[in-house]
């Protein structure tokens, strides 16, 4: 008896597991995620994931226990190299195509960052989380923008501005919304490069 109630939870899992398709995972996940942006991560609730994905609450719990282990394993899931494959031959506008490319998702990404701003600071798996799918890749993708302009000769290597690129550029998404309440827009983040990050470099 002893043996099967040790057995048991974990046969549950596995079975529901099983039956979560990709799809419905995808939909748990842009859920969860969407009501974090609209409602902010202490109001949003497994309960409440359920309800409006027609799904019952044990099925969230019996996959990933808890809330922040549910929120890290969306934000997993929705990991996206929006730099990648930027490469137009000129670190000046491999910059400018970053900027663009950061301003068309800057309005979701950064009310997610925001809202998720005081819970990771509390939790190291969903900050961890966090950096992995929304910071890092774009960091790594920025550094190798970076690595190409120097190696073309347009930035001296050991430029003391090269390390501070990618905080600069992920500063503004962050910092915008609390100067003014607006979003850095595609417009307002090239005219940022132009006139703060391609300076900095040396570059025009």
């Amino acid at each position: 008896m002893t043996s099967q109630a040790a057995d048991g939870p974990e046969t549950v899992t596995a079975s529901s597991r099983s039956k979560i398709t990709p799809e419905r995972e995808r939909e748990f996940f842009d859920a969860v995620l969407e009501q974090i942006r609209e409602c902010g991560y202490d109001s949003v609730t497994m309960e409440g994931v359920a309800a409006s994905t027609r799904c019952s609450k044990s099925t969230l719990y019996r996959q990933w226990k808890t809330k922040p282990q549910f929120v890290a394993a969306a934000l997993r899931a929705n990991r996206k190299v929006r730099f990648a494959g930027i490469d137009t031959g000129t670190l000046a506008e491999d910059l400018r195509q970053a900027a663009r490319a950061a301003g068309d998702w800057s309005n979701k990404d950064a009310r997610l960052m925001q809202a998720l701003g005081h819970a990771v600071t509390g939790d190291h798996e969903l900050a961890q989380a966090l950096r992995e799918a929304l910071i890092q890749p774009e960091i790594a993708a920025l550094q190798k923008m970076l690595v190409r302009g120097v190696e073309r000769g347009e930035v001296p290597a050991g430029h003391p501005a090269l390390e501070y690129i990618p905080a600069m550029m992920f500063g503004v998404l962050r910092v915008r919304p609390v100067l003014s309440g607006e979003y850095a827009d595609a417009d307002y983040l090239v005219r940022f490069v132009d006139s703060t990050v391609l300076p900095a470099l040396g570059l025009t």
